[in-house]
């Protein structure tokens, strides 16, 4: 079986995934650790000339219910939102009587709560400004991004801090210096001392935003096989290269891709590359890529791509092979970028299509992960799941409360905002949207479980590693694409399991391409350091385009079918330069991965013992120590490398067959009833639709929330219904 800084400021994650293993292996690790994915997402994982933000496959079954109807209420987000940070200000305010408190535990208490009420005011501002709801304000985000900043930069707090630190008399607890530290650490990574860092900061951050708000109105169109111009929006563009048999269609959504590149750097991202990389010089970094790496991994630039050139230099012959492959059996148009994608999965997609329906996908997200005991601390839990124009178009996970322990030992649950972007019935969207949920269901279920002194533990932002982050999140949806997994839970809306014959072909025919994906992912890490270690009087847009189809030439062998201009990571200050961080992530994963293969019954599938292992060495610490690196060894028992990942990459197509047959054949023996057993997450979930509510699990329960949930996907996609 088997979510940054900007400089000194906002980093976050946004769909993705991880994995690695020890040097020395022995027969049956490398036997266990290619217990892998192969209904790859018909995405991301195809090619290199289709990667996009890794994604993976999700499937799902369950007994069709009666539908229910879309319930109309009031948003949630702005008046529900605030009325929530209310209470959780009276919850905080509440839990500790100052009469009673030490100073110090005072002072932390206080921190916790202002740091806490400007971090949800940015966090429901970035949330109505993404998802495009009614009344949203780029002013309004850009006042609350600077007012958090502010509170983060204060020079005042941190010589506070620093002052109870040096204390010996006793009045500040081991406990206590744990939470202080934290504090430090956080804010020596938004201490902005420099007028002219602060201007710079003040300066880029708007540039960003009237950026992002001009990209937003841009028109995204394809034209279809009879000559007709068609509006939509970039998650068709994407599912249409994978699986529409015109070449025509295909390669017009390409060239809508390849229109990113020249809009961004006519609407000024030159200007933004150019200032955040002062900014990074005038706080004394190298550039802007190693101010990112330094606040949020903990080490340089420099060790970074050390890293990084490793994993290249390995991977460089299985990519040449792959590509000699692809020519031979697919012949030459197939490494076209508008043509490999559904070179590779076109097909397949279409056969394997009806075993992820995605109106079942919360249902069975929920159901899987109750299997493998993982809770969400009674997290509230707001899900937007369907595509529309407007909506931003990545996944992401973002936590307005971030969960922490009060000096009295009370717990503060989290909140999060999860979003999706499906087309219920284009073929291949389930898929990508499924395999999102699982994704960012595991950012939500990490983050829920963190338990320390402060909020600023379980924040998404530096110091927090995007490595440690996205290792969690691509662990859990990497079980997506065991064939265990697909035998209890891929069935189609009859309830029948996906058969062995699809699973079959697809191993045989993406197996030999999974070094696609890899090269497609360390691409963006190696244009976002080649542009910024540009020369400003050479940052122009031509020379621009021209970096972007060279990295793409030589990482990926050819152009890129997401062209690396149209990555949405690279415009955004709390996304750029940290996609390194899920390629550590991925190597992560398979080096976890294979712990639990060798360990206890070797199963991760349904297992209540990997929740449990997950919460104790990997979740309820947080962005406290060990680290990234330091929990990956303490729990796996080696230092992170690449050689799990390049290993499997390298196992032959029979022995995979072999091994994964035993594997659905062992699960279709196994499976019980699963499909009625009670779902218990330990979350209330909201299901919405931008400002209109669908469904709530406080009104009755998760599966009742879920069954609503789909009733409003057949109402809003009447054709998914009649597939149903």
């Amino acid at each position: 079986q088997k979510t940054h800084t900007p400089p000194k400021g906002m980093q976050r994650f946004a769909a993705l995934r991880t994995s690695t293993a020890t040097t020395t292996t022995t027969t049956k690790a490398v036997k266990t650790s290619s217990r892998r994915r192969y209904l790859k997402s018909s995405s991301a994982a195809a090619s290199a000339n289709t990667f996009q933000t890794p994604t993976r496959r999700v499937s799902l079954h369950f007994a069709r219910r009666k539908s229910s109807s879309r319930v109309k209420t009031p948003s949630t987000s702005s008046t529900t939102t605030k009325t929530h940070t209310k209470k959780i200000i009276v919850a905080m305010a509440s839990s500790s009587s100052p009469s009673s408190q030490t100073p110090t535990a005072e002072f932390i208490e206080n921190f916790n709560r202002d740091y806490l009420q400007r971090h949800k005011s940015y966090e429901d501002n970035f949330w109505e400004t993404k998802m495009d709801l009614k009344g949203n304000s780029v002013e309004n985000l850009n006042t609350s991004f600077n007012a958090l900043e502010t509170f983060l930069g204060d020079q005042k707090t941190l010589e506070k801090v620093r002052e109870l630190l040096k204390r010996t008399d006793g009045s500040v607890s081991e406990e206590q210096k744990i939470v202080l530290n934290q504090i430090e650490k956080t804010l020596k990574c938004y201490i902005v001392e420099s007028d002219d860092a602060k201007a710079l900061r003040e300066s880029m951050m708007k540039k960003e935003g009237t950026l992002q708000k001009s990209r937003n109105n841009l028109k995204t169109q394809y034209t279809d096989k009879d000559g007709k111009v068609v509006d939509t929006t970039p998650t068709v563009i994407r599912t249409k290269m994978r699986s529409d048999p015109e070449e025509s269609v295909r390669k017009s959504c390409w060239e809508m891709l390849r229109k990113n590149g020249p809009f961004l750097l006519d609407n000024g991202f030159c200007d933004i590359i150019k200032e955040r990389n002062r900014f990074a010089r005038e706080l004394g970094f190298e550039d802007f890529y190693d101010l990112k790496v330094t606040n949020a991994e903990g080490f340089s630039k420099k060790k970074c791509f050390e890293m990084l050139d490793g994993l290249e230099q390995a991977t460089k012959p299985l990519l040449d092979k792959a590509l000699e492959m692809l020519k031979k059996e697919k012949g030459e148009d197939a490494t076209k970028p508008w043509n490999t994608g559904f070179a590779l999965s076109g097909e397949l997609t279409k056969l394997t299509d009806p075993y992820y329906p995605f109106e079942y996908a919360p249902e069975v997200w929920g159901r899987s992960f109750s299997k493998m005991n993982i809770k969400y601390k009674g997290a509230t839990m707001r899900l937007d799941l369907c595509d529309r124009k407007g909506k931003y178009p990545n996944g992401f996970c973002h936590w307005p409360t971030a969960p922490y322990k009060t000096q009295d030992g009370t717990f503060i649950p989290s909140e999060t905002n999860f979003t999706s972007l499906a087309t219920p019935d284009e073929i291949g969207s389930g898929n990508t949207a499924l395999t999102t949920l699982m994704h960012e269901g595991g950012h939500a279920a990490h983050f829920s479980n963190i338990v320390q002194g402060s909020p600023l533990f379980s924040q998404e932002r530096a110091p927090f590693s995007v490595a440690l982050a996205e290792t969690q999140s691509m662990f859990l949806d990497a079980l997506c694409e065991d064939a265990s997994w697909q035998a209890r839970y891929a069935k189609n809306r009859k309830g029948e399991t996906i058969p062995w014959e699809l699973i079959e072909r697809s191993i045989k025919e993406r197996h030999p391409y999974k070094v696609f994906q890899l090269r497609g992912m360390i691409a963006v890490p190696y244009f976002e350091k080649a542009l910024y270690e540009m020369d400003e009087k050479d940052l122009t847009p031509e020379n621009v385009l021209k970096v972007a189809d060279e990295v793409e030439m030589k990482i990926q062998g050819g152009l890129a079918g997401r062209p690396l201009m149209s990555v949405p990571h690279i415009l955004a200050d709390e996304s750029s330069c940290y996609y390194h961080g899920y390629v550590f992530a991925e190597m992560a994963v398979h080096q976890t991965r294979e712990y639990f293969f060798k360990t206890g019954d070797g199963t991760i599938v349904d297992n209540p013992r990997v929740g449990k292992e997950l919460i104790e060495n990997y979740w309820v610490h947080g962005s406290g120590n060990p680290g990234f690196l330091g929990l990956v060894n303490n729990l796996t028992g080696s230092p992170l490398k690449h050689d799990a990942w390049v290993k499997e990459l390298g196992v032959e197509v029979e022995d995979m067959l072999k091994e994964e047959k035993a594997e659905y054949e062992k699960a279709l023996a196994s499976a019980s009833s699963s499909s009625k057993d009670e779902i218990d997450l330990e979350m209330r979930a909201i299901f919405v639709h931008g400002d209109d509510v669908i469904s709530d699990s406080n009104d009755s329960s998760f599966t009742d929330a879920c069954e609503k949930f789909r009733g409003w996907i057949y109402q809003e996609w009447p054709k998914t219904k009649t597939m149903a």
